[in-house]
């Protein structure tokens, strides 16, 4: 383990920020597997198999990167993949309380495999999935914050939400 690397998340939609940190987390690795969480628990706004072929083609620049989706553990891909790092992104402390918990919890499942954190670059610091959708769904314009055909993704999911209400 060691050669290959998971940078895990729900990219619920992909911001530049995950962008950011996929590209320069590449520059480290000669395998990077970006890996979608698919949380039937949870409802996502674009499904995961158009966040997959939205991070496909907004990183197929990255020649190491590679985008696939998992549910389940995170250690359970990193074993079958042969990751021997998680590469998280952290933008704020309060992030890095919720990561380092589960780094450790990954690390008492897999101890064999390391975190690594990345800091945001300090121009996406602010930026959260989360807050993309809100601006999105109130009509904001969102294309400084994603790129541009996740801008386009968002605008087809909520005009097509609109049309059902």
């Amino acid at each position: 383990m060691g050669a290959v690397a998971l940078c895990p998340g729900s990219f619920d939609p992909p911001t530049n920020g995950h962008i950011d940190v996929v590209e320069r987390a590449s520059r480290h690795f000669p395998r990077l597997i970006v890996a979608v969480l698919r949380n039937s628990a949870k409802e996502a706004l674009l499904p995961a198999s158009e966040r997959v072929r939205l991070l496909r083609e907004t990183l197929s620049h990255l020649p190491a990167v590679e985008v696939e989706s998992f549910e389940g553990l995170l250690v359970d891909l990193a074993r079958e993949r042969g990751a021997g790092v998680i590469v998280k992104g952290l933008r704020s402390t309060s992030d890095m309380g919720y990561e380092l918990t589960m780094a450790h919890i990954n690390a008492s499942l897999l101890p064999e495999a390391d975190t690594l954190f990345i800091a945001a670059s300090p121009r996406w610091s602010f930026l959260s999935s989360s807050m993309v959708k809100e601006v999105a769904r109130y009509g904001g314009d969102v294309s400084g914050f994603v790129p541009p055909p996740v801008a386009a993704a968002l605008a087809r999911h909520l005009t097509a939400d609109a049309d059902k209400v």
